[in-house]
């Protein structure tokens, strides 16, 4: 059994980080001037389930660093790039880039969009996983809006063995462990630095800016506080935590129960006292997703989790691995049923109907039905595939350390 198998509570964590995100973009569409009072809270809080992405943030980290670690204090060789990059690629690109295809033809179909050299400009950029570093290009395409943070994401792979080859560099740090992690909380102060940076230098006028501009102008409001630099540091606290967590021991204890639980609830309350401010909860140093609580109340949670007795176990039942297993195709495919069923019946999701409540979650249970069929689908014919090709690839039983199934 591979390492991140073995990293209880890791499925519940991305299993939630992808719920939550389509229980976003289904509230999103929930007319919130029609609902009754007592509705509206609860309601208001699931449009916060755009906390989810920085949960998938956290999670990556976490189980990506785990082989540098165990490499470093071993006093070893980092783990193989080659591999790292074949592995990577193989389990992110062909869905990417298999959903943004579709994406941009109905956008030229469904949405009747006019094929306009923009357009196209967007949606090359992202297939080389190069949008997020401009506004014009952050959502590659208009049909599935989800898709802007894989760019994102592919920043942080990166930035990731980049960082840890410094820390390789000094061998000092291999032999005590203690003052790697102190170096990795190190890098992530210089990261942050770099985002406070990036947002005195780049400050972005108003004109066509808001989302009533559309995704272009909600980008534009996004950027410069939303770039890829500064979601890297929400990448590097859960590789922190996977530092964190190899130094303890393997033995379980309640303790752990307990600290996994409250962060839990720390997590829950971040999201839930967001309520008034603005839709991305900006943080410290204008982060987006409560920055800095939440991540750590994620990346501790995953942590305790690890060293859990029961609940680790509890929370990572058989239907909850089986949504993280299909959890990146529920990601990516999510926004193009949920813009092809408001398109092909005009009065979904309460739109034509007195109860509006009613209707929305006649048309969220349709959704949600939709959703976990074609992510099903997804993940057996043409994720899945890919990630086997990867494993033969690099395949080597002397080292098997890099995690994958992320």
């Amino acid at each position: 059994m591979r390492q991140q198998e073995r990293l209880a509570g890791a499925d519940f964590l991305r299993a939630t980080a992808c719920l939550l995100v389509l229980a976003h973009h289904l509230t999103l569409r929930l007319d919130m001037r029609r609902i009754p009072d007592e509705l509206g809270p609860a309601a208001n809080i699931l449009r916060f389930g755009n906390f989810g992405v920085a949960i998938f943030f956290v999670l990556s980290g976490f189980l990506l660093a785990h082989p540098f670690w165990r490499a470093l204090d071993a006093g070893g060789n980092m783990p193989s790039l080659g591999h790292y990059t074949i592995r990577r690629a193989a389990r992110i690109a062909p869905g990417f880039w298999v959903a943004a295809t579709v994406s941009f033809a109905l956008s030229l179909t469904l949405l009747a969009l006019p094929l306009t050299p923009e357009l196209t400009l967007r949606y090359v950029s992202g297939l080389m996983f190069m949008s997020q570093w401009h506004w014009r290009t952050l959502f590659p395409v208009e049909a599935d809006g989800p898709l802007w943070s894989i760019p994102f994401e592919v920043t942080s792979y990166v930035l990731l063995p980049i960082c840890f080859l410094l820390l390789f560099r000094l061998p000092l740090l291999r032999r005590h462990p203690l003052l790697a992690r102190v170096a990795w909380l190190c890098v992530i102060a210089g990261v942050l630095l770099v985002h406070l940076l990036i947002l005195t230098v780049f400050p972005l006028d108003d004109i066509g800016r808001g989302w009533d501009y559309g995704l272009q102008g909600g980008a534009k409001e996004w950027m410069p506080r939303f770039n890829p630099i500064g979601f890297f540091s929400i990448f590097a606290l859960g590789a922190f935590a996977a530092g964190v967590e190899g130094m303890l021991r393997r033995r379980s204890t309640f303790w752990f129960d307990a600290a996994a639980l409250l962060a839990l609830a720390v997590a829950g309350y971040r999201l839930a006292i967001s309520l008034g401010g603005t839709p991305e909860a900006y943080g410290w140093l204008g982060m987006p997703y409560g920055f800095p609580v939440f991540p750590l109340a994620i990346a501790t949670a995953l942590v305790s989790l690890c060293h859990s007795q029961h609940l680790g176990r509890l929370l990572d039942n058989a239907p909850v691995r089986y949504i993280a297993k299909i959890s990146f195709g529920i990601y990516i495919w999510q926004e193009i049923i949920l813009i092809s069923i408001q398109r092909l019946d005009p009065g979904s999701f309460g739109v034509s109907t007195e109860n509006v409540v009613t209707g929305w979650l006649q048309s969220c249970g349709l959704a949600a039905t939709l959703v976990l069929l074609v992510a099903s689908l997804s993940y057996h014919l043409l994720e899945r595939p890919a990630i086997d090709l990867g494993n033969r690839l690099t395949f080597n039983p002397s080292n098997r350390a890099t995690p994958f199934k992320v």
